[in-house]
């Protein structure tokens, strides 16, 4: 909602920092429908796939998590959620015997961090070379 309203200020569609209602409700219809079509599959990866987790150890994950957020944004260190509960996860499942936690999916998980930067990038690049092979960013 941030990055969308400080589009339309830049932009000069609003003339002070206010998020409108229409962009609230985008962005919980677009979370949601994350959810609906894809959430399924990150739960499942994060709660049985990197290690069985059982209600006690899902309760110490999401309070390690809460607690480690918490004390990031009051030191004003932005961090990913969801970076927290995936070391979390891995924590409570490397407590129980390090052999509890699959490093293969854990590993490839990383990967697939280290990439998202640089092919969001890439993309950015690519968009911005379109805009402005059209004449659009004037």
């Amino acid at each position: 909602m941030g990055i969308i309203t400080g589009v339309l200020v830049t932009a000069g569609f609003l003339k002070s920092f206010e998020v409108p209602i229409w962009v609230i409700l985008s962005a919980h219809a677009a979370i949601a429908l994350g959810t609906m079509f894809g959430g399924w599959r990150i739960i499942h990866t994060m709660g049985s796939r990197i290690t069985r987790l059982k209600p006690r150890g899902g309760f110490c994950a999401e309070t390690a998590a809460a607690v480690s957020i918490l004390i990031a944004t009051e030191a004003g260190v932005g961090v990913s959620t969801t970076h927290v509960i995936t070391g979390a996860i891995t924590g409570v499942g490397s407590i129980q015997r390090l052999k509890a936690v699959r490093w293969g999916i854990a590993t490839q998980i990383v990967w697939a961090w280290l990439f998202t930067a640089p092919a969001a990038a890439i993309v950015a690049a690519a968009a911005y070379g379109a805009v402005r092979l059209f004449g659009l960013d004037k």
